[in-house]
């Protein structure tokens, strides 16, 4: 990982918990884990608490992470305070401590998950185990399996005892999330569960001791086994929800997994293993072939290849050697090497971006917004035709009262808020994470959603396309080109400027051996003169050299203006060398291309996107570069300041999202005036803290990559909630009976059960979350 992308991501501190300043001037925000949410409405409704209460400036609950992003000033309101209101709400709030590190806080809140899990887990159990035997002895008794006996009077009590731990333990969860609701003037999933499977139940109450009485004015059949099957099985699609949640949460878990337990501290002569928590900055750790790097730091002896898959996404290792940074929970390959602690804790870039993906994925999509609205209506409406239903059967239709409130707790029940509820939120919560496993990190997801539908995609080209530094590519003599080379680099030794250490470097890569220079000096704007082996040489611009030779004569360099001339024309630097008064030839220095920028660009144009090179650069040059990676508009010789009117104009001009990928602090106002700002990863700390999506590879083809996971999140999304909007549209209205004229059909489908209709709604938010589980997997 590029420091400078270390730097940013620490910079950018700010979930789980943060310290990042909000709108105001002291404030803060973090994520803060939720208890007790059973559907959509129940994180409305923490939301509006927690917007309500003093000292908030802004809150956001994701019902699928089960996390509130909460803005506020500490100074007005505390975590525990914010805690106190949320849990007047009848929900729970984990409140992390600030000063924790991010495993603290997962510690903190996965305790509290496990708690919650176990609960639910016993009262399922012991659902099953009441149920159960009362399932069967009603489905014997209507089948005539058990004989006349069952019929008695007593067998209904017996139905009754089985039946009543059911409703009143086991689903008490949903009195108490139905009072929850009523008391904040809402209306949530488990208000209709409650009132479905307490219809069944009251109803065959009355009908028992009717019956004992010896009437049958209400029927002789009761519906204690359909009240305890209700709650049952709906617990059971909680618990496989809850479960099918956590996977889509799997790649924090995964990135928390890179830290290691301990690390090996050098401690006089002697390397001792400590936990990971008691390293310090500053401490001299020693890392083994195999280990992980416990936190980040500096290597300052050894040498090693380090695997930074796991964070970048980049499959080969990269060489580290003394001086050279190394991230916390990336894997050391081969050689053995020390290093010296710069960041621990909270403070490692792996820490920060966990918290980036947290935040991601507890930030709302603007597509969320529909299904909120219609889930903040639907219980009501549901409640509404449930007692419509009723009512028609009953008053209208001349059906008997049995099966008109048959009717009505199958529509109270089959109706599902919640699969509205997960429709975009875990979607979102999976795409991230499969994005971060791929090195993309996006700020929310707004930015996801907006990805899809860009139109314009405009490119920065220093750093961005090219890599920033300048390369040899050019080595023209009349004689021998590593001689020349070998002058050229020995010459500029001592020299700092790009274009020299570019020389340098490719003397090196050739495998020459250099000579030191005396005598050396540094001619500002022009080069460098020297004395290499007892000869004069000047390395630098022609001006350098037609001062030097010749009293100031351009006539002995007519010979080589020409070849000077053909270099510029290839958009590279010609650099002049001469020695003892001769010209011996140039060397060609340009900013290379980055590998994989002409297929990045490639993917952008074959997915109908509009790709424009934007640079400060001359035209000729511009065009050049533009030319090797297949882009055919440029906006050229743009200044700093206009480039965020440029952007400006393209999205006037195009009336489509527009995405600015940069890198430099040059790139900032563009990357937030841009619809999407996408920074490179080996750019500076305020080009990525503008940007909406950070790169953490400085490599383009990571450009795509991210797209393509936007268009099959936003893909996903549509499916979840064409499922979820389809499910309640098609059975509520069979539930009510809209199929009972239609003879042909079998009787399950004409007069639904509650049963059925309980096992329904049980299973259409874990299809939905299934779905959104795929994005783990699919290629890119």
């Amino acid at each position: 990982m590029n420091p400078k992308t270390e730097v940013t991501l620490r910079a950018r501190a700010g979930a789980t918990p943060s310290a990042e300043p909000a709108s105001g001037e002291g404030a803060r925000e973090m994520v803060l884990p939720v208890t007790g949410m059973t559907c959509a409405n129940c994180a409305s409704t923490v939301e509006r608490t927690l917007r309500k209460t003093p000292g908030v400036d802004d809150a956001s609950v994701n019902f699928a992470s089960e996390r509130a992003t909460v803005r506020f000033d500490p100074r007005v309101v505390s975590v525990e305070g914010l805690a106190a209101a949320v849990e007047r709400a009848g929900y729970g709030l984990v409140p992390v401590d600030g000063s924790a590190g991010t495993a603290e806080a997962e510690e903190a809140e996965a305790i509290a998950r496990a708690g919650e899990i176990s609960c639910q887990q016993r009262q399922f159990r012991i659902g099953v185990a009441f149920a159960g035997p009362l399932f069967v002895l009603s489905m014997a008794r209507d089948f005539g399996v058990l004989g006349m006996w069952a019929h008695a009077p007593w067998v209904n009590w017996l139905m009754f005892a089985l039946a009543t731990p059911v409703q009143f333990y086991v689903g008490w969860d949903y009195y108490v999330g139905s009072w929850k609701a009523l008391r904040n003037r809402a209306a949530n999933m488990d208000l209709l569960i409650a009132l479905g499977s307490s219809v069944a139940y009251v109803y065959s109450i009355v009908i028992a001791a009717l019956l004992t009485g010896g009437s049958t004015a209400a029927g002789e059949h009761v519906y204690f086994e359909t009240a305890a099957l209700i709650i049952t099985l709906i617990k059971l699609g909680k618990l496989l929800e809850v479960r099918a949640k956590g996977e889509t949460g799997s790649a924090i878990r995964e990135l928390m997994d890179l830290s290691p337990a301990t690390a090996r501290r050098v401690e006089g002569e002697a390397e001792v293993d400590v936990p990971l928590d008691e390293v310090a900055v500053g401490d001299v750790l020693v890392v083994r072939p195999g280990d992980r790097v416990p936190v980040d730091g500096v290597v300052i002896d050894g040498w090693s290849a380090v695997d930074e898959s796991m964070l970048t996404g980049e499959s080969l290792p990269v060489e580290k050697g003394q001086g050279d940074p190394v991230v916390g929970g990336t894997v050391n390959r081969t050689g053995s090497f020390r290093m010296r602690a710069t960041h621990v804790g909270s403070d490692t870039a792996l820490a920060n971006v966990v918290r980036m993906v947290q935040r991601a994925q507890g930030s709302k999509a603007p597509i969320q917004r529909l299904a909120d609205r219609v889930a903040a209506v639907f219980v009501p409406i549901v409640i509404a035709v449930a007692t419509l239903t009723f009512l028609v059967w009953w008053l209208v239709a001349g059906a008997s009262l049995t099966d008109s409130v048959i009717r009505l707790v199958a529509v109270l029940v089959i109706a599902c808020p919640c699969a509205l509820g997960l429709a975009t939120p875990t979607a979102v919560m999976a795409g991230t994470g499969r994005a971060a496993r791929r090195g993309v990190l996006f700020r929310n997801s707004e930015a996801l959603e907006l990805s899809r539908a860009l139109g314009v995609v405009v490119l920065d080209k220093t750093g961005t396309i090219t890599r920033g530094e300048p390369a040899v590519f050019d080595v023209v003599s009349d004689g021998d080109d590593a001689a020349l080379l070998r002058l050229a680099a020995s010459a500029e030794r001592r020299s700092e400027h790009p274009l020299a250490m570019a020389i340098i470097e490719e003397a090196r890569a050739r495998g020459l051996a250099l000579s030191e220079p005396a005598g050396f000096e540094a001619v500002p704007g022009r080069g460098v003169r020297a004395n290499v082996n007892g000869h004069t040489i000047l390395v630098g611009t022609r001006a350098l050299v037609a001062a030097e030779l010749d009293g100031g004569s351009d006539d002995s360099l007519a010979a080589w203006i020409d070849r000077a001339e053909a270099i510029e024309r290839e958009a590279r630097t010609p650099v002049w060398v001469a020695r003892d008064g001769l010209v011996l030839g140039l060397i060609g220095v340009a900013d290379a291309v980055k590998e994989g920028s002409a297929e990045a660009v490639q993917e952008l144009r074959a997915a109908g996107l509009r790709v424009i090179m934007l640079t400060g650069d001359n035209e000729r040059v511009a065009r050049s570069i533009a030319a090797q990676v297949g882009i055919d508009e440029v906006r050229a010789e743009v200044l700093p300041g206009d480039k965020a009117a440029v952007v400006e104009a393209l999205q006037l001009e195009s009336g489509r999202p527009v995405a600015m990928v940069g890198d430099g602090i040059n790139d900032a106002p563009a990357l937030a005036r841009a619809d999407v700002g996408i920074a490179i990863g080996t750019g500076t700390d305020v080009a990525m803290e503008t940007a909406d999506v950070v790169l953490m590879r400085g490599d383009l083809r990571s450009v795509p990559e991210a797209l393509a996971l936007s268009r099959r999140t936003m893909k996903t999304i549509e499916q979840n909630l064409f499922w979820a909007f389809f499910y309640n549209a098609a059975l509520i209205p069979v539930a009510a009976g809209a199929l009972y004229s239609l003879t042909f059909l079998p009787t399950m489908l004409r007069a639904l059960h509650p049963i059925l209709a309980a096992l329904a709604m049980a299973f259409s938010s874990v299809s939905v979350v299934a779905n959104s589980l795929r994005l783990r997997h699919i290629d890119l």
